[in-house]
């Protein structure tokens, strides 16, 4: 059995999807006998991803930072929309023949596509689906994006013998709405990445200090987007005491989504009440911002998964996490779990980890053990015996997607 993944979201910046893509080729480098993963596409393209990257920021909004005069959508001048949708599809053109040059060159069995909208192919398809916030929840995103997965992802799903879920949440989400049988959907947990765990006091404070960063802080980790939350937190947040915020800044790491101006106009204010903004961070310094850290805060609205509370239980750190979606599956027998619209629980909470010891070390106490099961490995175990399962016998289409 040969199987072909498409490893693109891996390279340049990583948000969820490409931690997932990159591990899951970490993981399934070296397969047992009689299985072989190879990735494509070509270096080139890969470059080429680079540059996407770091551009469409800028097409997408204008700047990397969206002013306060633009609060409300957000949406790019018309020249830059017209060039996001010529530039995605010159970009699926691309992917799409190299894909078909790989398949002239390799005989292989299946193709698993990690980004919710496989390639025109020939072979057995396999997809990851991360959720369905796009179809179910589509004022959370761009107004192109969901034109864009509206025009190309029922279609995508007729070419699929099989799906990938990152928690049952997402799987049970997947069958109800895609009308699809049970079976057609395996579930696959993610896992926490690689040198996430507790570290000494002292190696913490010494990247702190190198980030110029302070000692203590709330942490909220992730993309500054409608659907994280983060004007709640940011209210709820600032109407704590004085003496709290001074005591445990709330740190924001994480890019500008879409859709972020009411965010930035709020921020403004409230870096005088206590908040950092430190945008993108490279993944080598995660380790000690999740162990520097009171507590992790994560009000998102909704989660096909939830990364971040996951791997700070790996790093022994207290958690406050939303109701929402997969994270009280995932998360929940240890994180303290706080409606994403219920701004006085939030700040209750906040106010409650940064006072009461004991409670800290009760949410504390246990967190490993809670994420220890949640593995890259585990996760490539399983979707590999998926492979072998649709390799073994689905080999027609899925046509009950409608």
């Amino acid at each position: 059995m040969r199987v072909l993944v498409n490893g693109l979201t891996a390279w340049g910046g990583r948000t969820g999807i490409g931690h997932y893509t990159a591990q899951l080729l970490r993981c399934l480098a070296d397969p047992p006998a009689g299985a072989a993963i190879d990735c494509f596409p070509s270096a080139w393209i890969r470059h080429a991803r680079h540059a996407w990257v770091r551009l469409r920021p800028w097409f997408e909004r204008g700047d990397s930072r969206p002013p306060p005069s633009q609060a409300g959508s957000n949406t790019p001048p018309g020249w830059r929309q017209q060039t996001l949708r010529s530039l995605r599809s010159l970009g699926q053109s691309v992917l799409t023949q190299n894909l078909r040059a790989y398949c002239r060159s390799t005989r292989y069995d299946l193709y698993h596509e990690p980004n919710f909208i496989p390639l025109p192919s020939d072979l057995p398809t396999v997809v990851t689906l991360h959720d369905l916030s796009v179809l179910l929840y589509p004022e959370w995103h761009p107004a192109d994006r969901v034109a864009d997965f509206e025009r190309r992802f029922r279609a995508g799903l007729k070419r699929c013998v099989h799906f990938l879920a990152i928690s049952e949440f997402a799987r049970q989400e997947i069958i109800r709405t895609l009308h699809l049988r049970p079976e057609q959907v395996t579930r696959t947990y993610m896992g926490v990445r690689p040198g996430l765990g507790p570290l000494p006091p002292d190696t913490v404070q010494a990247t702190l200090r190198r980030l110029n960063l302070p000692p203590r802080y709330l942490l909220y980790l992730g993309t500054i987007e409608p659907r994280k939350n983060v004007l709640a937190l940011l209210r709820a947040y600032c109407a704590l005491p004085p003496a709290v915020r001074s005591r445990y800044p709330l740190l924001l790491v994480g890019g500008w989504g879409w859709n972020a101006a009411d965010v930035a106009a709020y921020l403004d204010g409230a870096k005088a009440r206590g908040v950092i903004h430190l945008g993108y961070v490279p993944d080598v310094y995660m380790p000690a911002l999740y162990n520097g850290a009171r507590a992790l805060v994560f009000p998102s609205f909704y989660e096909g998964f939830g990364l971040p509370p996951l791997e700070m239980l790996a790093c022994g750190g207290a958690v406050i996490a939303s109701t929402a979606g997969a994270i009280a599956e995932t998360v929940g027998r240890r994180a303290h779990l706080v409606d994403p619209r219920d701004l006085d629980g939030w700040r209750d909470a906040m106010r409650r980890v940064a006072e009461d010891d004991e409670w800290h070390r009760a949410l504390r106490d246990g967190a490993e053990d809670v994420a220890r099961p949640f593995t890259w490995e585990a996760c490539a175990a399983d979707t590999l015996r998926a492979y072998r399962a649709v390799h073994a016998g689905a080999t027609a289409p899925v046509r009950k997607a409608g």
